[in-house]
């Protein structure tokens, strides 16, 4: 019985944990983005370093791994045991949970130095595409809106 429980309540956290990842490339706008104007600069790649994107860390992981742990964790002995046990394991499934969210919404990114056509330097890091490779001495143009830049070929 416990059994299609854990194994429902793990899915429905994975599903959760998947609409959280936020789209980073150069690309992809928010919604709040769309139909806004944005500002267009243009300008040189200078270097290009890869980085790690840290992962969202939000309260739907450590939530999710604290009702699995805390479940599973009832399971074994019975009485106040079940309960210690219990409590144990909602505190080791929330420290997983919170572990596992960051490690899959972790993501390759790139940090991209420009030297624009203003004279100023300035770097971007975003999301490194399959299909979209920079390279040093490129020229590129840098959109920005609300803030956010992108670049882009």
């Amino acid at each position: 019985m416990r059994k299609p429980i854990l194994l429902a309540a793990f899915l429905s956290g994975l599903t959760l944990l998947s609409g959280c990842a936020s789209d980073l490339t150069g690309d992809s706008y928010s919604r709040e983005e769309a139909r806004k104007v944005q500002t267009v600069r243009m300008g040189t790649i200078e270097t290009l370093r890869p980085v790690k994107i840290e992962g969202t860390k939000t309260p739907i992981g450590s939530g999710a791994g604290a009702i699995l742990g805390g479940v599973a964790g009832s399971g074994v002995g019975s009485g106040r045991g079940s309960a210690v046990v219990a409590v144990i394991g909602a505190i080791a499934g929330g420290l997983l949970g919170a572990a596992t969210e960051e490690g899959l919404t972790r993501t390759q990114g790139v940090e991209i130095t420009v030297r624009e056509d203003d004279g100023s330097t300035r770097a971007y890091v975003q999301k490194v595409e399959e299909n979209e490779v920079f390279r040093v001495g490129e020229r590129v143009r840098i959109t920005t809106v609300d803030g956010t830049s992108r670049v882009n070929h």
